[in-house]
This record gives C-alpha cells, sequence and structure tokens, in this order.
C-alpha cells in the first residue's frame, strides 16, 4: 500500500442494540470502548444484518397477484377499447 494518500483507519466496535462487533473504521466517535487492552471508538448504526427485516426472516410478502387483479379491474376495459379499435 503507498503511504500518505490513503485515510486513517482506526479500530472501532459497531453497536446494533444488542450485538457488537470490531473492524476497522475511518470514523471516530467521542465515546470509546476497551476491548483486549485495545482502544476502539464506538459507532451506534441504526441497521446491520441482525436487525434488518431481511436477514431476520421478519420480511413482509406482497400480494402482487391482487395488485394485477386491482390493475385489470380498473382498466381492463380500456385495454380490451384499445384492442377492439385495431
Amino acid at each position: 500500500m503507498k503511504e500518505g494518500i490513503h485515510p486513517k483507519s482506526y479500530p472501532v466496535v459497531f453497536v446494533d442494540g444488542d450485538h457488537e462487533w470490531t473492524g476497522l473504521s475511518t470514523h471516530k466517535s467521542a465515546q470509546t470502548k476497551t476491548i483486549d487492552g485495545v482502544e476502539h471508538f464506538v459507532i451506534p448504526v441504526d441497521i446491520s444484518a441482525f436487525s434488518h427485516p431481511f436477514y431476520t426472516g421478519q420480511k413482509k410478502l406482497v400480494d402482487t397477484a391482487g395488485r394485477v387483479e386491482k390493475f385489470m379491474r380498473r382498466y381492463g376495459s380500456q385495454l380490451e377499447a384499445g384492442r377492439s379499435k385495431k
């Protein structure tokens, strides 16, 4: 790695609710936490793989068939009228 062209990275601990994991980041914070004798900056995150609905299995399924039926009820007659003109 070339010297002087990359931003300085710091040891951080990311916090999402009850879950914590360590890593490196260019962000710093005023709050610190010592882990294994190394001082880490604490970075709170709103959403991670621990809390995102896609990863936790709480994702709601969208009823696409109902949407298509609703579209056809609303605009189906216009589609038929357009086809009969040709």
